[in-house]
Parts: C-alpha cells; structure tokens; sequence
C-alpha cells in the first residue's frame, strides 16, 4: 500500500459541510513516510491527475488502491494551528487544556447545585 489512511467523502464528511479527501495517519516506515511530502492532515485534491472532488469515501479509498506503482498526488497543506503542530506530538503533551480542567470544577458545581436542591426541598 501506500502507507496512509484516508478520511472524508460525500458520504463520511471529516469536516462539516465539506466532503474533501483527508490524511488521516501515515505508517511508520511506509512508502508516504519514507518520502517524507505526505502530512497528516493534508487535503488530497487530485490521484495520478483524477480529482477527488465529490467522490464517496469507498470510491477514493478504490482509486488509492488502483494507483499502481508510481503514483502522483496533489495535496493542499493543511494551515498550522496557532497554538501548536499538526498531528500527534512526541514529547507527551497534549496541548491546550486537559479535559479535567473543565470537568473537575463543572461536576463540583452539579454536585454543589444538586445538594442545595435537596437541602431547600427538604425544608419545604
């Protein structure tokens, strides 16, 4: 194979409103890692000079297949975010703010809310 997974479709859109082709994961060590273009997160516009545009996910996953050999792409780079790199990163950090910095603080406020409820209809 080629060494990456693809998203998208008309039929399994990664982005709403937006039926585009995506990189979703390169292989280590396959043939889109060892050449080294191919990013996670790239939008595949064209394969071998065929356009992508409004095909169902099964349908390009069928034309990748039936690529051959050499195979040309033409992708459009996925923008930075501002806050950090595409993709996973290597070094443990997850970026921006851990999922319990919101949850820790909202489940003590439901708990909060619940016990005052409780308290106020045991008075009346």
């Amino acid at each position: 194979g080629l060494g990456f997974n693809i998203v998208g479709g008309t039929d399994q859109q990664y982005i709403s409103n937006d039926s585009s082709i995506y990189v979703s994961w390169i292989k280590k060590d396959g043939a889109a890692y060892l050449d080294g273009r191919l990013q996670e997160g790239d939008k595949i516009l064209a394969v071998n000079g065929r356009d992508l545009k409004d095909l169902r996910h099964k349908d390009a996953v069928e034309l990748f297949r039936n690529a051959g050999y050499d195979v040309s792409l033409k992708i459009q780079r996925r923008l930075q975010p501002q806050n950090g790199p595409v993709g996973h990163r290597d070094d443990g950090e997850s970026g921006g703010l851990p999922l319990a910095a919101f949850l820790v603080p909202g489940l003590a406020l439901a708990a909060a809310a619940v016990w005052i409820l409780l308290r106020y209809r045991q008075r009346m």
